[in-house]
């Protein structure tokens, strides 16, 4: 809790003097309220004891007109200056949180799910608000109304009437407090309900080709049935909650008032207090229902805030496993890379992914990695990538230096990488080839999809390059997404690119024009290849065969075909796929 009211109290430094100014607004509105029912019991009392004329009678109202103007006045300033605020903290908030999202490590992402991620961008950063805007106007609003009514009811009419009439209503502090805890609970099993549905649905639409040729339409409507019947009985213990609290609320308040009317009305009947303080005491009650209500509502409230601002804050307090303490001396990367006895395990788990890796690539040279699914293909690009950290620093160099001496910034800048899952933007073709770099030509975008051999089919599209592509890429064929994201690399034009599977959807004769493209293009540039298919490789200046995370064999294509071990068998097996594929298409023509 302290560090969730720290972190609370960091956010509204930065815009405390709107808080003052709607605190003194709201303030200014509080004491003229209290001042309209002894205007009204003046006037009361000056008519019925015929102590006041018509112009005092006007005057007065007159008053009550002007106190209405300002209050009209001030309830605006408090609304401008302290939901404004909320509304600025909101936003901040929200900044902070991508930022931060944006420089957690992989594994955060691997143990997270989007769904709840937008979950906290969503209803708890909207409760938080509430807690920052509403929440403060309220708290406020009803001590001062509070301190000046009772003070009003007291001074002006009768200390034994106000006790009688108070008396009840302190039946509610304790019920707001244990209304509070049971809230708080709640709140947060809400909370966790949405986001488990958020999170489901957000799937199912990612997933929605894979449900429908799976003919999954049913078993996935009725796991979203079990998820919305869960946040609805969530909400719904909330709902109870309110619904039980706010009509015992009114009975009391009930209560307070019925007992005004009886012993005020007798007070008032026996001479004791006149009937203006009797009118007047009338109002006060009235404006004590507000305070009476509020103290719920602030308990609620602050639960409700206090709960998302927990999860708020567990995002903001995760700390990245991959930080930035490169040598600012570094200007440059050119590409040499060389694995020293690389041997890497993923958090958690049981056994290596690699194990005593050892290469040396010298820049401008080609290194090839095939293997089995499992191997630990994917695990080098992504530790080469320092998307994970290895144990010992000199494990992975590039041009002499460990990966951790190189800036963040400048080792990112340097890699161009392909992934096995392509991933493109809701954007245009223009755009998402154009994604690596701050500023590009048409010119240059088209050279780069030329390179990539995507430009002809980008031609077929009626709006060629301005093209939008959907969620994902899903409009594009497997193929076209590959080759789009080959662009968006090769557009960026690093020292190092790393091609993850990535000629796996094309068909060989684009896949060899790809590979000549590539030959020319990136002279005197690093790249590495990973690949299931021997054809993909066999050109590159080192190939390194992959089995179970180790080096079974390291060397060119034809040192590896004369070994005739894993290398020359998987090249027998496609060689063999492949001829019977070519008969088969003969005799089918």
């Amino acid at each position: 809790m302290r560090k969730d009211i720290h972190l609370i109290l960091h956010y509204l430094r930065r815009y405390w003097w709107f808080y003052l100014l709607g605190i003194l607004s709201l303030t200014a509105v509080d004491v003229l309220i209290v001042r309209i029912p002894q205007l009204t019991g003046n006037i009361t009392d000056g008519l019925s004891g015929q102590s006041l004329d018509l112009q005092g009678v006007r005057s007065l109202v007159l008053t009550i007109l002007l106190y209405g103007t300002i209050v009209a006045l001030g309830r605006f300033g408090w609304r401008y200056f302290i939901f404004g605020a909320s509304r600025k903290i909101e936003r901040d908030l929200r900044d902070d949180m991508f930022a931060h999202l944006e420089t957690l490590s992989q594994r955060y992402y691997n143990e997270h799910k989007t769904g709840d991620l937008m979950a906290h961008f969503t209803n708890d950063l909207q409760a938080v608000r509430d807690l920052l805007g509403m929440t403060i106007v309220t708290t406020f609003d009803a001590t001062v109304m509070l301190i000046l009514v009772l003070d009003r009811m007291v001074r002006y009419v009768s200390l034994k009437l106000t006790l009688i009439a108070v008396a009840p209503m302190l039946l509610i502090i304790g019920g707001d407090i244990l209304f509070g805890k049971v809230m708080h609970r709640r709140f947060l099993a809400r909370q966790e309900a949405f986001s488990d549905l958020t999170d489901h649905v957000q799937e199912t639409i990612s997933g929605i080709r894979v449900i429908k040729a799976f003919v999954q339409e049913k078993k996935e409507l009725l796991a979203f049935a079990r998820h919305n019947l869960n946040n609805k009985e969530k909400n719904l213990r909330l709902a109870r909650l309110v619904a039980l609290a706010i009509p015992l609320l009114e009975l009391v308040i009930g209560i307070s008032i019925l007992l005004t009317l009886l012993y005020g009305g007798s007070l008032a009947i026996y001479g004791e207090i006149s009937l203006g303080q009797f009118v007047a005491f009338n109002m006060y009650v009235g404006n004590l229902v507000w305070p009476m209500i509020a103290v719920g509502e602030c308990i609620a409230s602050i639960a409700r805030g206090m709960a998302s601002m927990k999860r708020l804050r567990v995002i903001l307090s995760e700390k990245p496993d991959i930080v930035d303490t490169g040598d600012s001396s570094i200007r440059e990367i050119r590409g040499e890379i060389t694995l020293n006895h690389l041997s890497f395990a993923y958090p958690g788990a049981g056994r290596n992914a690699l194990t005593d890796i050892c290469v040396h690539v010298r820049q401008g040279e080609t290194l090839a990695i095939i293997g089995r699914t499992g191997s630990g293909k994917t695990t080098l690009a992504s530790l080469i990538e320092r998307l994970y950290d290895t144990d010992r620093p000199d494990m992975i160099t590039l041009d002499g230096h460990p990966l951790r001496d190189i800036p963040l910034g400048l080792l990112h800048a340097s890699i161009s990488y392909v992934p096995q899952d392509q991933f493109l933007f809701s954007d245009t073709l223009l755009g998402n080839i154009a994604f690596g770099v701050d500023h590009a030509s048409p010119g240059e975008v088209e050279q780069a999809a030329r390179l990539a051999c995507i430009h002809d089919s980008i031609m077929e599209f009626p709006e060629k390059y301005d093209t939008l592509v959907g969620e994902r890429g899903v409009t594009l064929s497997g193929g076209q997404k590959q080759r789009t994201a080959i662009a968006r690399a090769l557009m960026k034009n690093a020292p190092v690119l790393i091609l993850d599977d990535a000629l796996s959807a094309v068909d060989t004769d684009t896949e060899e024009q790809i590979l000549r493209n590539l030959e020319e293009a990136r002279k005197n540039r690093t790249t590495l290849i990973i690949a299931h298919r021997v054809s993909t490789i066999q050109h590159a200046d080192h190939i390194l065969v992959l089995e179970d995370g180790r080096e079974a064999e390291y060397g060119v294509h034809q040192e590896l075909m004369d070994l005739g071990g894993i290398y020359r068998s998987i090249w027998d097996r496609q060689q063999l796929e492949k001829q019977i594929h070519e008969e088969g298409a003969e005799s089918h023509a």
